[in-house]
């Protein structure tokens, strides 16, 4: 009989993806969720795009019971339940540790007791804070931060102790962290809890550290989900996206079928058993220019980003990503370009509908002063 994988949090935007990506290759799939509101909306149903093969548990990561029931026959985890925002992470901390921190730890606790051949936990890009730069001399920088006077004054780059501005380089796996919000330290949490009691129990873990991913399926009402969804709602609604700073901040984008393949890499390559991988396109586009590429796939080129000239406390100036690990141990190799994966998107936004909380999310976070 085929394997059986279950994925937390697998109701979602990339869970939904990975259940398809497995099923197309012979597993069988079980998706534990507890379909919050603000990714499912108040329904609380089966999401029509989750494939009809995957058995759907809805239940909470942080319910032993439910966990226990979820974990019965199944030979590999993907450990993707989590909430997810940079923004709203530092100011509902309770939440943000509650779900992230404790339902990794009921997880891992269960896993003792019913352990499984393979743990693979979705990790995030934001553990870096900012990335690796080089400067003027040729040399490399981690570790450097803005202040927060050089900020209010608009000064958005990074720069070293002689003022001189840095340049962004890829970053790889081996990059000190710098955990610059609740998110990224919950995340970390996730990431070395999953390894440390994988070592200890001999459970092959895994930790997949993603970057921006985009792709169909994502919350779209959501206010502090990936850029591109947050754009995709500004557009959908006539407005414009609105773009911190002065939008020439990189980013490495990911399409989400890239994820995919590379989690079902990480569950089928021995090799990759207790160690981390950037899963990314291995490519750095500005922020301007992505909502720029976006408003044209959408047939709204009229619609030009509005640039704030704000910023918001735990945002980071450029992370980009180095792929050569994954390359060489995974064999993972990006395939759906930044333009082909627009399009696909484009072409999915036309049935989709979004009310658009970006004004009443960032109004939240200057009230409490963490948006200058």
């Amino acid at each position: 009989m085929s394997k059986l994988v279950l994925i937390t949090g697998g109701a979602g935007f990339i869970g939904s993806h990975l259940a398809d990506e497995l099923l197309a290759h012979g597993y069988r799939v079980r998706a534990l969720d507890n379909l919050a509101p603000q990714v499912h909306g108040p329904d609380a149903k089966r999401p029509d795009y989750l494939h009809p093969d995957v058995e759907l548990m809805v239940g909470d990561v942080r319910d032993p019971a439910a966990v226990r029931r979820a974990l019965l026959g199944v030979d590999a985890v993907y450990h993707f339940a989590a909430v997810v925002g940079v923004g709203q992470s530092m100011y509902e901390i309770a939440r943000y540790t509650d779900v992230n921190n404790m339902g990794t730890a009921v997880l891992l606790e269960t896993l003792i007791q019913q352990p499984v051949e393979r743990l693979i936990v979705a990790s995030s890009m934001s553990i870096y804070g900012e990335g690796l730069y080089r400067g003027p001399d040729g040399s490399i920088s981690a570790g450097v931060e803005r202040s927060l006077a050089q900020l209010k004054a608009g000064d958005w780059e990074v720069r070293n102790a002689d003022g001189e501005v840095l340049r962004p380089v890829p970053t790889p796996e081996d990059k000190a962290p710098a955990l610059p919000s609740v998110y990224a330290l919950s995340k970390y949490d996730q990431e070395r809890m999953c390894l440390m009691i994988g070592r200890a129990y001999g459970i092959s873990s895994v930790a997949l550290r993603f970057f921006n991913i985009f792709g169909t399926r994502q919350a779209l009402s959501n206010p502090y989900t990936g850029v591109l969804a947050i754009f995709a709602s500004r557009f959908l609604n006539g407005n414009p996206p609105l773009i911190n700073e002065d939008g020439y901040q990189q980013r490495d984008f990911v399409s989400v079928y890239d994820v995919a393949r590379a989690c079902r890499l990480a569950l089928e390559v021995p090799e990759a058993a207790d160690q981390v991988f950037n899963i990314a396109s291995g490519n750095q586009y500005t922020i301007r220019e992505v909502a720029e590429r976006m408003a044209v796939a959408l047939g709204k080129p009229q619609i030009r980003p509005e640039i704030t000239g704000k910023y918001r406390v735990g945002d980071i100036r450029h992370c980009v990503a180095d792929i050569g690990h994954a390359r060489r141990v995974l064999g993972y190799e990006p395939r759906v370009s930044l333009e082909e994966g627009l399009v696909e998107l484009a072409e999915w936004l036309e049935g989709q509908s979004a009310v658009d909380r970006v004004a009443e999310a960032r109004a939240e976070l200057a009230m409490r002063g963490l948006a200058l």
